[in-house]
């Protein structure tokens, strides 16, 4: 069996938003859609590490903002490379709006977004799809919805070449490099260290993506 044959599923890009209290929050996910017409409903898939997630749980509101190919990797980086359990995700960020719901949806590098209510969820074991009716959507530019594929290709920055010799393992989530012969000092592993002998526990310093997401280059 190749597990690669998934990768030729098309999958769109958008930030999930939600709010808890005075806490605006919002995570990058790539699964959703519209799933009837009559009465308008949309599903989608958190995974349930997400903060995002918990909060949809509790208050059921969300946006769904559409990213188009005209976003920028910081998009990414801010909304799907950090947590916002530690983390502010819109603190000196100017690109997003409040909606009637009250909930902010991101007007930088995104076409549209839409507001929805939960109305069940389905238990996926490391993940919960949520089924929503409709609240309200708006067009914000006519650029073309950014897939997952065009990321890859287009907005995650490319690898840069390394000295001959060297092993790079990098990141396929965010396009991080680990370089054997050059360590990782700033997260305490060494020059000369080979990437089978880093702790399990290692993560992706950029994205917080585990060991398993890395391929040798």
């Amino acid at each position: 069996m190749d597990s690669k044959a998934m990768y030729k599923l098309t999958y769109g890009l958008f930030v999930l938003t939600a709010k808890n209290g005075d806490k605006d929050n919002g995570c990058i996910i790539n699964t959703a859609g519209q799933v009837t017409t009559d009465p308008n409903r949309i599903s989608f898939t958190v995974n349930k590490a997400n903060l995002t997630h918990d909060m949809i749980m509790k208050d059921r509101k969300f946006n769904l903002s559409v990213i188009s190919e005209k976003a920028g990797f910081e998009l990414f980086k801010r909304f799907g490379f950090v947590s916002g359990k530690d983390t502010d995700k819109f603190a000196g960020f100017d690109g997003c709006k409040r909606a009637l719901n009250d909930l902010m949806y991101i007007t930088e590098g995104t076409n549209a977004y839409i507001s929805g209510y939960v109305q069940r969820s389905i238990d996926l074991d490391t993940h919960t799809m949520f089924i929503a009716d409709v609240t309200n959507m708006e067009i914000l530019s006519e650029d073309a919805s950014a897939t997952y594929s065009f990321y890859q290709q287009n907005i995650k920055p490319k690898p840069q070449s390394a000295p001959t010799g060297d092993v790079i393992w990098r990141c396929s989530v965010c396009g991080w490099e680990y370089n054997e012969t050059k360590g990782d000092p700033a997260n305490g592993i060494a020059p000369g260290t080979k990437f089978e002998d880093i702790p399990d526990e290692f993560i992706c310093p950029i994205c917080k993506h585990p060991k398993s997401d890395f391929e040798r280059i």
